[in-house]
């Protein structure tokens, strides 16, 4: 392509480039707008909301500040559930948070897409469907700066320390401690 075709076309391409950047930042913002109503008036505008989450159950969520959304988030609060997100968190697209008891992400943590942290599982009781049976939680607890890695599975009763790194699909069963760098399944600490 000729240097006068290019200069041509980017001067002709460049006012819809604009326009398209103006428009990623008008549904940033009325995705915010939308999950602000949606969690009672309680999400600070610097929230970047890539696309409203998908909320079930009791909404009992509180988010800090910074926080930057990915699309395709599940976000589900049942019972006694609460989820509580620290300021400067990151979660990446399809991050699924399902609570029955607690689940804390504390200040700087970074969720890779797909991750599920859920605290509850059924309970089993012999000749009932496994559907009717409720749940058992257990509070799930991710310390500062962690880094909880693509794919990743936390179960409820678990504490990851300040710092952790947990490799990509890892399944998390026990606590991590600060530090320490966890893969596998289930997750076992390969380096402290």
């Amino acid at each position: 392509m000729s240097g006068l075709i290019k200069k041509i076309l980017v001067s002709v391409l460049r006012p819809f480039a604009a326009i398209s950047n103006k428009l990623d930042a008008v549904r940033r913002l009325w995705a915010n707008t939308r999950l602000n109503s949606a969690l009672g008036g309680k999400v600070d505008a610097s929230v970047v909301v890539l696309n409203m989450p998908e909320l079930h159950g009791t909404r009992q969520i509180t988010l800090g500040k910074n926080l930057y959304l990915y699309r395709d988030l599940y976000w589900e609060t049942q019972e006694n559930g609460r989820i509580t997100i620290g300021n400067d968190v990151v979660l990446s697209r399809g991050v699924h948070l399902v609570s029955f008891a607690e689940i804390i992400l504390e200040d700087g943590v970074m969720i890779g897409e797909y991750a599920s942290i859920r605290d509850a599982n059924h309970e089993i009781v012999a000749g009932r469907s496994v559907r009717h049976t409720g749940h058992t939680g257990k509070p799930i607890h991710i310390c500062r700066n962690a880094w909880i890695g693509r794919g990743v599975t936390i179960l409820g009763g678990v504490t990851i320390g300040e710092g952790a790194v947990i490799g990509a699909n890892a399944v998390v069963t026990k606590n991590i401690p600060a530090g320490a760098v966890a893969v596998g399944i289930p997750a076992q600490v390969i380096k402290p």
